[in-house]
């Protein structure tokens, strides 16, 4: 469009999903109870954790932050598309899209802040068992899970500050969902400070997150490797390597659907499968990987559920 127009009275068209009229009512059934399945999950893990006293350790009280997020992250995608795919309407207001775009990149980041808290746990709990209290005291947890949050809220809020001008030049949003990237697209002018910041974002969280896990996992690695106890080895080992399969999954994708944007020659439904499987996978498979696998989480699932349902 030539002109520009006003942020506040402007409706956006987001990325076409390709869904035949006869796979509508399929595609929405699924998502909507890919959705419940994500709510269930996460809420069954939140108050497992919350209720149980046994499992009010530094290790539990991070991994309580997993299903907030995942939750978050759930709702800020899962809402609108299934919304969208019901009245085949693909219009959101630019407020809409910008508070999605915002929630969207704080599960993103807060997902690797949270993972790589866990990290930085297991590597205490193997490598220093003896001064785990102490470096992992409350107060220290604390100070944990607020930098965290803080860092999570104050770059992601600055980030999406940069994109919020008050005229924009184009209505179509490049993506199946808002996120950074395509809000800088419709923006008129200059956008380099928005890219540079953007860059220092991905670069400096990326990097912060892969260098702690990397580095906590190969000291963990050399402590079970010199360890003589068969049981403590393997059981580190299957805690951290599912971890550490997780972090993977989770650095690659979010990297991949972040710098296919600044690439124009990278296929589009590419770019959609890989932001679309970041929104979709971890908040399904977190709860069941970190509840299930946990052997006090699951067993305190089984109690719950089994008074729930003998003692109504």
């Amino acid at each position: 469009m030539d002109s520009n127009m006003s942020i506040y009275s402007t409706v956006l068209t987001l990325e076409s999903l390709d869904i035949s009229p006869s796979n509508i009512l399929p595609v929405f059934m699924f998502g909507a109870l890919t959705y419940c399945a994500i709510l269930f999950f996460n809420m069954t893990l939140l108050l497992t954790i919350a209720l149980n006293q046994k499992l009010h350790k530094p290790m539990y009280i991070l991994l309580f932050h997993m299903p907030i997020n995942d939750i978050v992250g759930a709702s800020a995608f899962f809402p609108q598309m299934i919304s969208s795919i019901l009245s085949q309407n693909r219009s959101i207001t630019y407020s809409a899209c910008y508070v999605q775009a915002f929630l969207v990149h704080l599960y993103g980041s807060g997902t690797l802040l949270i993972l790589t808290a866990m990290a930085y746990d297991r590597y205490i709990a193997i490598c220093y068992p003896l001064k785990y209290n102490t470096m992992m005291s409350p107060n220290n947890l604390l100070k944990i899970i607020l930098t965290i949050w803080s860092l999570d809220f104050t770059m992601i809020g600055l980030l999406l500050a940069l994109s919020y001008r008050q005229e924009i030049c184009n209505t179509r949003i490049v993506d199946t969902f808002c996120n950074n990237p395509s809000l800088m697209k419709l923006i008129c002018g200059d956008i380099r400070l928005n890219n540079y910041y953007g860059l220092f974002i991905t670069v400096f969280l990326q990097g912060l997150s892969v260098f702690i896990v990397l580095f906590t996992y190969i000291q963990i690695l050399i402590t079970c490797i010199s360890k003589r106890q068969t049981d403590a080895k393997s059981k580190a080992i299957q805690t951290c390597g599912t971890h550490l399969v997780v972090f993977l999954c989770v650095e690659f994708n979010a990297l991949f659907a972040l710098i296919s944007h600044r690439f124009e020659n990278v296929s589009q439904y590419l770019r959609r499968a890989f932001g679309m499987s970041v929104m979709i996978f971890p908040p399904f498979l977190n709860p069941l990987i970190y509840g299930l696998k946990t052997k006090e989480i699951r067993q305190n699932i089984t109690v719950f559920f089994h008074k729930k349902i003998f003692q109504s």
